[in-house]
């Protein structure tokens, strides 16, 4: 059974004296950004000489930064770049910046899992990983809900990474909904299957495959797309909202 951790269990004295970088400005990072800084804690966002999302960071009123004197700066360093650049991002602007007692945080297992990032044994290794995109992860903290969250503990020198973890996943808002403990290995290897077998892989090819049988047999394609593809939202809500069990329910 899940350890599942609200606002109740967090401890916010954990990251009130921090000073995150957030590096990356898309989808997640803006949402935590912009969470965090309403949170109350010290947030700078890190990007790319010449990032196209540096004015747009700065219009909503965030600290940009290099992605070397993010890291730098800060003590806790967020990394939400595309998993295929943060081994490369890591080498270059993190590692050379990375001291004893820093905190270097993920929200996917991908590059601890496979060892593409190998971080000094002194510093914290820490996952948070909202379950949901960045507009939802921003969208429910203003309307004052939030997403459920993963947490994870990788490396653990301080004593304090768990409580570190906690403490971002509430200023994300995720301690409203549920905080679920988890470990890198875990949420990586789930989220990979979960993509490739169900929501990006077998699903799209179950349409695909039940459409072109419908058409094949001489249906009009136009029925054969509303039975295999548009109905299938109807469905995938009820799933969502009352589970498997409650589909019936309509």
């Amino acid at each position: 059974v899940a350890n599942i951790y609200y606002e109740s269990d967090v401890d916010r004295s954990a990251i009130a004296d921090r000073k995150v970088a957030i590096l990356g400005y898309g989808s997640q990072g803006h949402a935590h950004a912009l969470n965090l800084k309403e949170s109350g804690i010290e947030v700078c966002v890190g990007l790319r000489d010449g990032s196209a999302s540096a004015a747009k960071a700065s219009e909503a009123g965030l600290v940009v930064r290099s992605l070397a004197d993010a890291s730098a700066w800060a003590d806790v360093i967020m990394v939400l770049l595309p998993d295929t650049d943060q081994a490369a991002v890591y080498e270059e602007h993190i590692a050379p910046n990375l001291q004893a007692g820093d905190a270097l945080a993920f929200a996917h297992g991908f590059n601890i899992r496979f060892d593409l990032i190998d971080p000094p044994a002194d510093v914290d290794v820490i996952m948070v990983a909202p379950k949901g995109p960045g507009h939802l992860v921003r969208r429910t903290y203003v309307e004052g809900g939030g997403v459920p969250c993963l947490i994870a503990v990788e490396q653990d020198p301080s004593g304090g990474g768990k409580a570190l973890a906690l403490a971002y996943a509430d200023g994300l808002g995720g301690a409203r909904a549920g905080v679920i403990e988890t470990t890198f290995t875990e949420e990586c290897e789930t989220d990979l299957f979960g993509e490739q077998v169900v929501l990006c892989g077998g699903m799209t090819e179950l349409v695909r495959s039940a459409f072109d049988t419908l058409v094949d047999a001489g249906y009009q394609p136009e029925i054969c797309y509303f039975e295999c593809l548009h109905e299938l939202k109807l469905i995938v809500d009820l799933m969502y909202e009352q589970g498997i069990g409650g589909m019936r329910f309509s």
